[in-house]
């Protein structure tokens, strides 16, 4: 099956109330701004595929990582403040995986390239700090800290030259991860 024929069968149904009550609304791709469906949503069933869920419109805000499942009160189990107001669909990738992650912003300073998992860049590269990367093949989750804990931050193929510009200041990332075709 192609890459695109899987991200058609993606589906998300989203619930105003928690334990799946309430009002609802099935989205099947990326959807900027869930206010006009919802007024609110406190619970969701991902059936196919995973999404990126956001606490503010148009992708912004707090993000977390949806993969098949039931998350009958998903505030509370992934200590959310506010309520799902966008979302993005993750298509699967199938082929290699490649990022380089820099220092500095603009790609200056250190560079090292990923093409697998990296749960500690400080352990492994000696490097303190990740301020910009370039994702060149398939799609990644980077984390705030060691482990994949912590806030994270969806990265699709494409240069990212300023965490700091994209309403990240303050942050760091320390360990990142490939979104492989094991978490659909």
């Amino acid at each position: 099956m192609t890459s695109t024929g899987m991200n058609m069968m993606s589906r998300i149904i989203f619930y105003e109330d928690r334990n799946f009550q309430g009002r609802s609304y099935e989205c099947m791709s990326d959807c900027p701004d869930m206010s006009s469906y919802l007024s609110r949503c406190h619970s969701c069933r991902v059936e196919r595929g995973c999404f990126m869920v956001y606490d503010r419109t148009n992708y912004m805000g707090n993000q977390y990582f949806m993969r098949r499942g039931e998350y009958a009160d998903y505030m509370s189990m992934m200590g959310m403040s506010d309520c799902i107001r966008s979302c993005r669909m993750i298509p699967m990738h199938r082929g290699s995986y490649r990022m380089r992650i820099y220092e500095r912003e603009n790609f200056g300073g250190q560079m090292y390239e990923l093409m697998d998992d990296c749960d500690n860049i400080m352990d492994r590269y000696r490097m303190s700090n990740c301020m910009s990367c370039n994702v060149m093949e398939g799609h990644w989750l980077m984390y705030e800290q060691p482990n994949y804990r912590g806030r994270m931050m969806y990265m699709r193929p494409g240069e990212y030259r300023s965490f700091m510009n994209m309403g990240w200041s303050g942050m760091r990332f320390m360990s990142m991860r490939r979104i492989t075709d094991s978490c659909y």
